[in-house]
């Protein structure tokens, strides 16, 4: 049998300027001869949306759950993996999405799709999600591809009259991402000037986790990121840089998290993570 060569490409680049206050930023890649298996989309602070050059990307959200295929769709914030079979070969874009722009690029708050994946038609309309693939695959380079998908986005965003984020919950949200998940809910609502409970109804309301889980899975993903990192910092390490107790607190994390802990998801998984092989724009 001829061993098949792997081929890794990846790039990022940042969104058009219109879209910046809410997208972070877009990641394309393409790997090819890896071996089939079952990818994790691992819980993230950002809601996701995928758009397939490819074959059309097939999610099951629990172990034994039967597949669903999507040329292109959005993933919401959530506390638990989603599992990606693939047959080796993924190309396509990804796209990191701020909670707080999900109303105006996708028409909803998001908590409408919090532990969800949904088909980007559902959101967008059949017509722009049934052309996007197939437009952005034309595109001779990653920038080209992430253009069209600037466009599409902005288009969405031009034609709806949606309702802001209540300036309290965007702040909650904000000081939960810039601490790195280290805030602490009852400060974060005395700071706010609402009780602990009404800060935890109306956070949920608009995101879809509390403000804890929120905490707790900003500050996964700052572990996960460091894990990933050519050079590789301890488990210890990484637990201290990230706010948890030790680094029996972070594998404790990770098995409520992932399933499993770090290292044994570090073993498992074939393919690069696509935020770990994309150099950062910024």
């Amino acid at each position: 049998m001829a061993v098949r060569t792997r081929v890794t490409d990846s790039a990022a680049g940042l969104p058009a300027p219109a879209l910046r206050p809410y997208v972070r930023r877009c990641l394309g890649y393409r790997y090819l001869g890896y071996p089939p298996g079952t990818h994790l989309g691992l819980p993230s602070g950002w809601v996701t949306v995928v758009v397939s050059l490819g074959e059309p990307t097939r999610v099951a959200r629990t172990p034994g759950e039967r597949t669903t295929a999507h040329p292109a769709l959005a993933g919401g914030l959530h506390t638990a993996p989603v599992g990606i079979a693939h047959d080796g070969d993924q190309y396509g874009v990804q796209l990191e999405l701020s909670p707080l722009g999900c109303r105006t690029l996708l028409g909803l708050p998001a908590a409408g799709i919090a532990a969800a994946v949904v088909d980007l038609s559902e959101l967008l309309g059949p017509a722009v999600a049934r052309d996007l693939p197939e437009r952005m695959a034309a595109g001779s380079t990653w920038a080209e591809r992430f253009a069209v998908l600037d466009e599409a986005l902005g288009r969405a965003a031009a034609a709806r009259d949606t309702a802001v984020v209540a300036p309290e919950v965007a702040y909650a949200w904000r000081r939960v991402r810039q601490s790195g998940g280290a805030v602490r809910v009852g400060a974060l609502a005395a700071d706010i000037g609402w009780s602990r409970r009404h800060l935890t109804s109306r956070f949920a309301a608009e995101f879809g986790l509390t403000p804890k889980d929120a905490a707790r899975v900003v500050r996964f993903e700052r572990a996960k990121r460091m894990l990933c990192l050519p050079a590789r910092p301890s488990l210890a390490e990484t637990a201290a840089a990230c706010g948890y107790y030790d680094q029996s607190h972070l594998a404790r994390e990770w098995r409520d998290l992932v399933g499993m802990p770090p290292s044994a998801w570090l073993a498992a998984e074939e393919l690069p993570p696509v935020e770990a092989a994309a150099s950062d724009p910024r």
